[in-house]
């Protein structure tokens, strides 16, 4: 319960009860005031200027490659032909069937593996105590600072060594934890799990792998969805390290899509079609899952 401002002013003197009544004023005022018409015309812009390259990607998927030859940046409105071209894509000679859930799997496993062992990481180092944990925290955090591509080469060869060329498994297993994963999560449980909810449930005679699970987990859960978000969308969008290690001929979605280049001549209506086709499933992802992200991360706000 709030203390008055005549009882403060009895017990801390006036400077204290002006300075109180000061506060009090402005936060009633912050939380009633609703935003003005300047933010509201930044938000619209900053969420139309987002949303412009995809529904230009959309353009050009309901466009032909002549009308696009002839206008590359068409008007406001959508072509005739998008349903033709998504036909287009499917008839193509990409196996995208097997792309499509090849992409899912990795995306998926991926999502899951991060979320979970950088849980695990990040409750180590925000709640153990254990020697060399700043300096192996900090050794964690300088190689977000290494490049990808240097360990291509390497991490190539140990995939070829391993006999995993080809195979989903070589896209899977260098992604099953990150740095930005321990990290993110490190700086949340830090703030969001009190010693004392692992203190009580260690004197209820919890073991650690039992108190991370049902305690560090559970008030995890709003950072984790954020991340599992992230790396959905990492896993799912990733050509780089795909189209080295698996090829043409067990390829995730954008691997696929990219053979719908030709040599000579690139249909952009084509290509465009097979983009609309990849983002669809991350659309479907946000809808369903954007409200419930916003509300785990209000109330790990509220109970931080």
């Amino acid at each position: 319960m709030s203390t008055s401002i005549p009882m403060l002013e009895q017990s801390a003197g006036r400077g204290a009860a002006r300075a109180a009544a000061r506060k009090r004023k402005q936060t009633q005022t912050s939380e009633g005031r609703r935003a003005g018409w300047v933010t509201y015309a930044i938000l619209t812009i900053v969420v139309l200027g987002s949303a412009y390259p995809l529904y230009y990607a959309l353009q050009l998927a309901s466009s032909t490659a002549s009308e696009i030859a002839q206008n590359p940046i068409p008007g406001i409105g959508l072509g005739g032909n998008l349903l033709e071209n998504l036909q287009r894509v499917m008839d193509a000679n990409i196996n995208l069937p097997k792309a499509f859930v090849n992409s899912v799997i990795v995306a998926v496993v991926t999502s899951a593996s991060v979320v979970l062992f950088s849980t695990l990481a990040g409750f180590s180092f925000a709640k153990l105590r254990f020697r060399g944990r700043g300096p192996l925290l900090v050794f964690v955090i300088a190689t977000m600072a290494v490049p990808t591509q240097l360990g291509v080469v390497p991490l190539f060869i140990v995939m070829r060594e391993l006999g995993l060329v080809g195979n989903l498994l070589a896209v899977i297993l260098p992604g099953l934890v990150t740095a930005f994963g321990v990290f993110w999560m490190t700086q949340y449980l830090e703030s969001a799990l009190p010693y004392e909810l692992i203190e009580a449930a260690r004197v209820d005679g919890a073991s650690m792998i039992r108190t991370f699970w049902h305690v560090a987990l559970p008030a995890a859960r709003p950072a984790a969805a954020m991340l599992a978000l992230f790396t959905f969308i990492g896993s799912w969008t990733n050509f780089f390290w795909p189209s080295i290690v698996l090829g043409t001929q067990n390829p995730t979605l954008p691997v696929a899509l990219q053979l719908l280049q030709a040599s000579f001549f690139k249909d952009m209506s084509l290509i465009m079609a097979g983009v609309v086709i990849s983002v669809i499933p991350l659309l479907v992802l946000f809808v369903i899952a954007g409200r419930q992200l916003v509300a785990g991360i209000m109330a790990g706000a509220v109970k931080g």
